[in-house]
């Protein structure tokens, strides 16, 4: 999944016309780049298109593209769970995690870092957010959107996501943001 979110990140940092290589380095592991490697096979990637989310509007009028976040906040997070059609709109428009790396290794020498999320509109009444790491709930529910702690994680790969929750109840879920932690082994 890494090799997939690293070809996602390059295809917004270089132009449209750029190739992409894939091939393996000196230490056995699988690398990308924008030139092909000296003395070292590599093979070309086609990358495809992004996809356009769109919202639709709360007034029936014709769908317009998402705004894009606001600068600074970095939003890594994949789309919300979807909606079934015939179902309410999602109640957030934007629920992205932020400020974790996703192009490359966190290093992180004892496994903690903090993470943010960016909400759209913001959390009101008893709405908290709360974080899943590797499919399982991680710590407590807070209204707390910047900062929020994650401690000890193992090296190695991870997946994350952010929940609005309103009691027991789950309103809406990020997509999961895959990163991987290295950290100093003794």
């Amino acid at each position: 999944m890494r090799p997939l979110l690293l070809l996602f990140a390059l295809s917004f940092a270089l132009p449209a016309s750029a190739q992409i290589y894939k091939y393996i380095d000196a230490d056995g592991h699988t690398a990308f780049s924008s030139q092909p490697p000296n003395g070292t096979k590599a093979e070309p990637i086609d990358l495809q298109p992004l996809p356009n989310v769109q919202t639709p509007p709360s007034d029936g009028a014709a769908p317009t593209p998402s705004a894009p976040a606001a600068a600074g906040k970095n939003p890594v997070s994949g789309p919300s769970t979807p909606v079934a059609p015939g179902t309410k709109a999602l109640p957030y428009q934007r629920l992205a995690l932020t400020d974790l790396p996703t192009a490359e290794a966190l290093r992180a020498n004892n496994g903690s870092f903090t993470v943010g999320v960016d909400v759209s509109p913001a959390l009101s009444g008893t709405r908290l957010v709360r974080l899943v790491l590797d499919g399982e709930i991680y710590g407590n529910p807070t209204n707390q959107v910047k900062g929020l702690q994650l401690t000890n994680l193992d090296r190695g790969d991870h997946s994350l996501a952010v929940q609005v929750v309103d009691g027991d109840q789950i309103i809406q879920q990020s997509g999961d943001v895959d990163f991987t932690v290295q950290r100093v082994h003794q």
